[in-house]
């Protein structure tokens, strides 16, 4: 439904986050989990769901890589197999060891985290922003005046879009160009017609020596000939 390439990208992620609730008996995500039974708790909680969609940010991420980025990111995913302590989540804790991941991350592929880190942290501080907009109370007749109340929210982000997001939050945000999503490249889709080309030129030479093997195997056969033999008798007589 979003593509070959986005798809497989997905499985990939699911591959690490499978990896990851394997090494430390815990999904990622539980943070949100927990977010969602906590609001349910709380009356007249009203629980949104902020973040860009994944099939946007997927597709903008793919457009944004090399096709050798693609292949060498793809072929990191599936060969993760880095072992993950409880240590290494509480180390991940602190500002200063989060900071420096992300700067490999940016140094491998600035791309990738532009568009899968930074753009989500406008999108996530326009949404947060949106949420804590101020509350116009019902008015009794259109003639007395407008009252507002402060609104109430509680934003349950990654710790890696926190720097982000208050860097972002005194800005004029506009997202209409980060929710686009790019047409695909004249490389890509030289790409993906050689790939459609060559997987059914194969099908299509796999099914005709399979039928011609078939035929020479049927036409071999001692019944077949005998019936062959008295159709060719037929017009002699």
């Amino acid at each position: 439904q979003n593509g070959v390439m986005s798809g497989l990208m997905q499985m990939l992620l699911l591959k690490v986050s499978a990896h990851i609730t394997e090494q430390l008996g815990m999904a990622p995500g539980g943070e949100f989990r927990e977010a969602f039974k906590e609001a349910s708790k709380v009356p007249f909680c009203k629980f949104h769901l902020g973040d860009r969609p994944i099939p946007v940010t997927f597709k903008r991420a793919i457009a944004a890589l090399s096709f050798w980025q693609k292949v060498k990111l793809a072929w990191g995913l599936c060969f993760l197999s880095d072992p993950i302590s409880k240590d290494d989540v509480e180390k991940c804790k602190q500002k200063d060891l989060l900071e420096q991941m992300m700067a490999e991350m940016i140094g491998e592929f600035p791309d990738l985290h532009r568009t899968i880190v930074s753009e989500r942290d406008i999108y996530l501080t326009y949404m947060l922003k949106q949420a804590a907009k101020q509350i116009e109370l019902p008015r009794a007749s259109e003639n007395e005046p407008r009252k507002y109340i402060p609104a109430v929210v509680v934003g349950v982000v990654g710790m890696g879009h926190v720097p982000g997001i208050e860097k972002n939050w005194n800005s004029d945000l506009k997202i209409q160009e980060i929710m686009s999503v790019p047409p695909p490249s004249t490389s890509s889709k030289i790409f993906k017609f050689v790939l459609k080309a060559t997987v059914f030129g194969l099908l299509g030479y796999g099914c005709y020596r399979i039928g011609h093997r078939t035929v020479q195997f049927v036409l071999s056969m001692p019944a077949t000939q005998s019936y062959l033999q008295r159709l060719t008798e037929v017009p002699q007589h």
